[in-house]
């Protein structure tokens, strides 16, 4: 008899704990949907505020949208409802303290063209081992020993410019192109330079194509350049499993991993690479010249920099060769670079998607909806950047406040090629200061979005050799 009574105490006990968290449940769920989306405007059906935003300079949307609505809003562009975040404290609660609620998301064509594999659609576990696969030929430990080959690749690249009008951006391309095959492949990567080149240039004009899968469409033959990329990339692979010894590469590296990536994850990220690399690169690049050549001050402080590093080489056994430790001493150089990547901000914003309903700041960012950081605004804020427009290197004389300089990013998903950028850019930085002078052709105060921030134009420059410079017969 106490046993049934027991029994049946044990038993209302459960089912009335069972009804209780179902009602709490039903409670927790229905206060989350009482939550009021963040202020603003999600504009046309479908078209939402796409035209206002990519119809002009965007600095100009972000702003109007601050003023009405505040450091959160809400929008609808490319066919997505989106939270925009213009805050330190928002950017770091969406890249950093609760990243696992909010994955990277790209446009699926974008998807399709770089690869499914690729390490910046995803979280967890494959997108920790991608990481650290990367971090480990991109480190400086990984890259301390390339600094001559890329030295190389600069001088050539420069001296192919003498006495010409170049378009800075496109030439930067080339060279942040073949910096980062160097980087891949190693020094393989002149025997496959120019098939990768031919392939990849067809890719990369499709990015931003409707993704209409036709015959003859922009899209379908990045497509089909796409296919025959994977297959080169194939061929390489093949070729290094014969040879049987190991490359300190990143290709080396994924090769080397002990739980294995199949050909097709080796590829997909490969390609990834080079995407991110490339034009992010080459734009940094193009906007330093275009300070450089406005601020004289700050051209002749990274000159003289740069003079006193080729004069202490004189002496030494490797003279004219850089190293390691030489871009190391090129603190003005380094806050040139950095100022440059605050006031261009290549990365202007990031998306991020919600994988569930999540509240912040007594507001509700619904699962699904896209979440982009604003990073150019946090640069450019007056509370961080005093006179945020003006070209300021020695602001970086003292480190900045947490979470208002991200350039690269933020949280386990910024870029792990952060330290071969750096590395890329004040290498040939002292080869343009010490040896070239350079002048912009046209007025220049333009800003074109395709999609990264330039020059108008890419900068029209005419190149030459300092008459200093210029070799003894």
């Amino acid at each position: 008899m106490e046993f049934t009574s027991m029994f049946q105490f044990c038993f209302l006990a459960s089912i009335s704990l069972i009804f209780l968290i179902r009602y709490l449940i039903k409670f927790y769920n229905s206060s989350r949907r009482k939550l009021p989306l963040p202020p603003g405007t999600l504009g046309w059906p479908y078209i939402g505020e796409t035209f206002q935003l990519y119809s002009q300079n965007p600095n100009v949307f972000f702003t109007s949208k601050l003023k009405r609505y505040g450091s959160i809003f809400k929008t609808h562009i490319l066919g997505c409802p989106c939270v925009m975040i213009s805050s330190p404290e928002a950017a770091k609660f969406v890249l950093v303290t609760r990243a696992h609620l909010f994955k990277p998301t790209y446009p699926a064509s974008k998807e399709r063209m770089l690869g499914k594999q690729a390490i910046f659609f995803h979280q967890g576990d494959y997108h920790a081992k991608l990481r650290k696969l990367v971090l480990r030929a991109f480190m400086p430990e990984g890259i301390r020993n390339i600094v001559p080959d890329i030295e190389a690749i600069a001088k050539d690249t420069l001296q192919s410019w003498e006495g010409r009008l170049i378009n800075t951006f496109q030439e930067m391309k080339i060279f942040a192109f073949n910096v980062v095959l160097l980087s891949i492949f190693g020094k393989d990567e002149v025997l496959y330079r120019e098939d990768l080149k031919r392939c990849y240039y067809i890719l990369e004009k499709g990015y931003n194509s409707m993704p209409i899968n036709l015959p003859g469409t922009l899209f379908n033959k990045s497509m089909k350049a796409r296919e025959e990329l994977a297959q080169i990339l194939a061929k390489i692979l093949s070729t290094r499993r014969q040879m049987k010894f190991d490359h300190n590469d990143l290709l080396g590296s994924f090769m080397g991993d002990k739980e294995g990536l199949t050909d097709e994850q080796i590829a997909d990220n490969i390609i990834g690479v080079i995407f991110a690399a490339r034009d992010t690169t080459a734009s940094i690049l193009t906007w330093i010249l275009k300070y450089l050549g406005e601020n004289p001050s700050v051209l002749q402080a990274v000159t003289e920099e740069q003079e006193a590093i080729m004069r202490s080489k004189k002496e030494s056994i490797a003279e004219n060769v850089l190293t390691w430790a030489d871009t190391k001493k090129m603190p003005i150089t380094s806050r040139v670079i950095q100022e440059t990547l605050r006031v261009a901000s290549i990365l202007s914003f990031t998306f991020r998607e919600a994988v569930e309903d999540v509240e912040y700041e007594g507001y509700l960012i619904p699962k699904g909806w896209k979440v982009l950081p604003l990073f150019r605004n946090i640069h450019h804020s007056p509370d961080f950047f005093p006179e945020p427009e003006k070209f300021d290197p020695s602001r970086f004389e003292v480190a900045q406040k947490p979470n208002t300089f991200m350039p690269f990013g933020n949280g386990i998903h910024s870029c792990p090629g952060n330290e071969l950028a750096k590395l890329e850019i004040s290498v040939i930085l002292h080869h343009l200061t010490t040896k070239y002078r350079w002048s912009v052709v046209g007025t220049q105060n333009g800003i074109q979005y395709n999609p990264f921030p330039l020059p108008q134009d890419g900068l029209p420059i005419r190149f030459s050799l300092k008459k200093e410079a210029t070799p003894k017969s």
